[in-house]
């Protein structure tokens, strides 16, 4: 967020940049870092800043081998993690980096950079696990020192993720290895698999990074800087702040579209909700439900196409499609999603009796047509990554490129209104300044992702070596023969992966959850019938609702920190907002049409208006309130005709219709007799 848009947040704000940042600080591990200032602040700049220009050439022109990008890629990524995250969260002295600190970065990327440049001549010396057992009959000379380098630099890969990432994925990785070992692989095979082929720490999520996220988290960070966020803000108030709890409406709309950008549900949750829960407050809802509306809208944004955080571009690589056809199939389920959480919005003001903002207050429409252009960048970002014109690397270069432009006329304005004639020379530090930050501020961001991308890595790589994917997809299906029912097995492994995506979540990140889950419950779900793209989806959905699903919420917590509200009620309201994401994931389950698989329009059509439907009898059944009151016979019998609904299946549709025509009939006719 500028200094123009906090200046410009309201009375009731929850305060000043600096208490945003001690939220972030507590609640998001990534901003817990280092504070360097003068001199020194300015090398971390510079060495961040250039780490990106090197992503940004490394994934559009260089020719080298893959294993010498991802080792050079994980060197630097060590250096910029040391150098950015202290040993605790407390640990925040400006200018102090203790001796261990500056060990930990040189041996851990020191590692890697050995890797880096003698990785042709390593090939030639390792051409298997066995090479390098200092316990094997065919061990090489100097067996122990690429035993010591792999180990040196996993662990100082894995001290950087406690420090950014948290030790929920370490808990993970540390079970797994000890499942390794004890399954009877030697130390040899272990590091060989880990840390010098693409099947351990540079395996496929850290070489999707590499490839593709690293460009697209620049990308953000630049258009975050056009003052996209304060366009999208206003745009949802043209929508909807006036109609009936205005504020509330305006988080949904303004979130979901900042949360595709930003990619973070905390982030989000603090930079969108600093104008928006103080305003929901001020109109008149409560600081639990206000700072729940925020939370859920902005955990949504990972859903929503076109850009849906990391994870989208993992989806595609172990699906085996392209980006373009996730986010596609992708659209419908995030509409629904946003849409539960709109109709719980409108029912509880119409609840409380709530007024919208008055229109004299509201930007002018007129006014907002002329920052349109904000949106070119995107617009041509879809347009080739869609029609495939170019390589999604590529076209997230150009975009940045036009993001740059598009950030000319409003620098040139904003210098010319402030210094006059002498503007041009201003407007130039001003566009140099910009373009250094979003350098920096998209390496920074690289970081997390990262780390949790090689752990992730990691995690695969103990899984393939042990054959333990296929032991659970044994497992499970012997005890899906024991159940006689098969729609019943399903359901009950798809309960189970709900359960363990969201209690990884609640301390892996989204991305590293993803990886995790797509390698072990994915294909599970897969051989007892799922199809390849339903199940991705689905633990990619339940990954992501972690961040709102107590105890551990931390996107809701967030919020209530800037509503100074309670925490874990701030969490409940949250969960039921979303209500959508906990059902719309079991619809594309049992039925691949809301993905856009194998099906037509009509069938697409009628699956999305019986789901909201659905919604609305769910949501309606959670407020407790329609026209009046709802008693509570009714309802169950709205929760049960609205989950009906969105059972595939002609008869449940019509018994859910039924349910929930009936009790809105009656409760329509009952208010009408009451008196006024």
């Amino acid at each position: 967020m500028s200094e123009k848009d906090k200046n410009a947040l309201p009375d009731t704000a929850a305060g000043t940049a600096a208490e945003m940042d001690e939220v972030m600080r507590k609640y998001d591990r990534e901003s817990a870092t280092r504070i360097w200032e003068g001199r020194p602040r300015a090398v971390v700049s510079v060495i961040t800043a250039l780490f990106s220009l090197y992503c940004i050439w490394s994934t559009l022109w260089s020719t080298a081998d893959l294993p010498v990008r991802l080792s050079a890629f994980l060197g630097l990524i060590i250096i910029m993690g040391y150098l950015n995250y202290p040993v605790r969260k407390g640990h925040v002295t400006p200018n102090a980096m203790p001796w261990y600190d500056i060990a930990l970065m040189v041996l851990g990327a020191g590692s890697f950079f050995y890797y880096c440049v003698n990785y042709k001549s390593l090939v030639m010396v390792i051409t298997s696990a066995a090479k390098i057992d200092p316990f094997g009959e065919n061990a090489i000379d100097g067996a122990w020192f690429y035993i010591i380098l792999g180990i040196v630099g996993i662990l100082c890969l894995a001290e950087l993720c406690r420090r950014c990432v948290g030790l929920p994925i370490l808990f993970v990785v540390g079970a797994l290895l000890v499942y390794t070992f004890a399954s009877g692989q030697s130390l040899g095979r272990v590091i060989y698999t880990l840390f010098y082929v693409t099947s351990g720490v540079m395996a496929t999520p850290i070489q999707v990074c590499a490839k593709f996220i690293a460009v697209f988290i620049i990308f953000g960070a630049f258009l975050e800087r056009t003052g996209i966020s304060s366009f999208f803000i206003d745009l949802a108030n043209c929508a909807a702040g006036s109609s009936s709890g205005g504020p509330a409406k305006v988080a949904v709309i303004s979130s979901a579209l900042c949360g595709m950008v930003s990619g973070s549900s905390v982030g989000n949750t603090v930079t969108t909700g600093s104008v928006t829960i103080p305003m929901m407050k001020k109109t008149g809802y409560k600081g639990e439900f206000a700072a729940a509306v925020e939370a859920a809208a902005s955990t949504g944004g990972q859903i929503m196409p076109p850009i849906m955080g990391a994870a989208a571009f993992l989806m595609a690589e172990y699906m085996g499609t392209t980006y373009a056809t996730v986010a596609l199939k992708a659209i419908l389920p995030a509409l629904l999603y946003f849409t539960g959480i709109f109709l719980s919005v409108h029912l509880e003001a119409k609840r409380l009796g709530l007024q919208g903002i008055p229109r004299d207050q509201l930007p002018k429409f007129r006014l907002l047509i002329r920052s349109i252009y904000l949106l070119i960048p995107l617009v041509v970002l879809v347009w080739l990554v869609s029609t495939g014109a170019r390589t999604l690397q590529f076209s997230a270069a150009i975009a940045i490129v036009l993001t740059i432009l598009v950030s000319l006329p409003r620098v040139f304005r904003d210098s010319r209104d402030q210094h006059g004639e002498g503007f041009a020379v201003h407007a130039g530090r001003k566009i140099g300044t910009m373009i250094f930050s979003s350098l920096e501020a998209g390496g920074r961001g690289c970081i997390t992702v990262a780390v949790a991308c090689s752990m992730a890595g990691m995690v695969a790589g103990c899984i393939n070596v042990t054959g333990l994917a296929s032991k659970l997809v044994n497992a499970v299906v012997n005890i899906s023969r024991m159940i006689p029912n098969e729609s019943l097995a399903l359901f009950i492994a798809l309960f189970l992966t709900m359960l363990c995506c969201i209690v990884l979540g609640m301390g892996v990140p989204t991305t590293a959850n993803y990886c995790i889950m797509a390698t072990t419950c994915a294909p599970i779900l897969i051989t007892l019938g799922i199809g390849k793209i339903p199940a991705h989806f689905f633990v990619f959905y339940f990954g992501i609702v972690a961040d709102i699903t107590p105890p551990v919420a931390l996107a809701a917590y967030a919020g209530s920190a800037i509503a100074k509200s309670n925490p874990m009620k701030t969490g409940v309201n949250a969960t039921k907002l979303a209500i959508a994401a906990f059902i719309v994931p079991y619809i594309f389950a049992f039925n691949p049409a809301m993905l856009l698989v194998d099906t037509g329009a009509v069938d697409v059509v009628l699956i999305v208006v019986s789901s909201l439907i659905g919604l609305f009898g769910v949501a309606a059944a959670l407020n407790g309130t329609l026209f009046r009151r709802i008693n509570p016979l009714f309802r169950v019998l709205l929760a049960a005709g609205g989950l009906s609904m969105m059972i595939p299946g002609v008869v449940s549709d019509i018994v859910g219709l039924v349910l929930v025509l009936g009790v809105v009939a009656i409760q329509r006719m009952s208010a009408r007799r009451a008196p006024a």
